[in-house]
């Protein structure tokens, strides 16, 4: 498990897209706000460029605020080549299909955070028999997105309670999340919420991150 000292904040959790100059910007100014975690998420990136752009993205996180913490979406291996160079990535977020979270956490040791995608009681129950090994859940849909095809049917507000009561693990909510879901999704027991497009497009991506905030309070 990750350094207990240090609270990680899953209220308010940005996950990247594309891999320009912009990507980085954002991520610094969803940092600055106050967003919790910055996930790299750039699938058709070949792993030297995600590398490139995940120690792009820690070096300006930390810059804005070094309480934010840093995940590589999928990619331990990049996760860890990016430690390796001092860059302060955190850990990585795993899917159902990357490398199983034991080997993940034998790689990134034991201050590492490890999130895993589910989006089902069973799925969740399946992380829950692992809880020693990761930090947090993210399940989803919420509701449908163009962002990614998970195969799983959406969530929506009524589902979550029973997935957050199958698990001790801390669950994030994801998928087509908008900001003005946050008070319904925070009432049924999530940690926090995952947005994409809702703080990537939007022109004042800090003030998306301090209304999500105002509205998990």
């Amino acid at each position: 498990m990750s350094d207990a000292s240090a609270p990680l904040d899953l209220r308010c959790y940005l996950v990247t897209s594309g891999t320009s100059r912009r990507t980085v910007e954002v991520a610094a100014a969803a940092a600055a706000a106050g967003a919790g975690v910055v996930q790299v998420r750039a699938k058709d990136a070949t792993a030297a460029e995600l590398l490139e752009l995940s120690c792009a993205v820690a070096e300006a996180v930390r810059a804005a605020r070094p309480a934010t913490r840093v995940l590589v979406d999928d990619r331990a291996d990049v996760a860890f080549a990016a430690r390796v160079r001092g860059a302060q990535v955190h850990g990585v977020h795993l899917g159902q299909d990357d490398l199983p979270v034991t080997e993940a956490r034998a790689l990134l040791g034991p201050q590492a955070i490890i999130g895993l995608t589910t989006g089902t009681p069973d799925l969740v129950r399946a992380a829950e028999a692992v809880r020693g090994v990761i930090d947090y859940v993210g399940a989803g849909p919420f509701r449908p997105t163009p962002t990614k095809d998970s195969g799983r049917e959406p969530i929506g507000v009524a589902g979550y309670p029973a997935l957050v009561a199958a698990t001790s693990l801390p669950v994030v909510a994801i998928g087509g999340v908008e900001p003005h879901d946050v008070p319904a999704l925070a009432g049924t027991g999530v940690a926090g919420v995952a947005l994409v497009r809702g703080i990537m497009d939007a022109p004042d991506p800090g003030a998306v991150v301090r209304e999500v905030l105002a509205g998990c309070a």
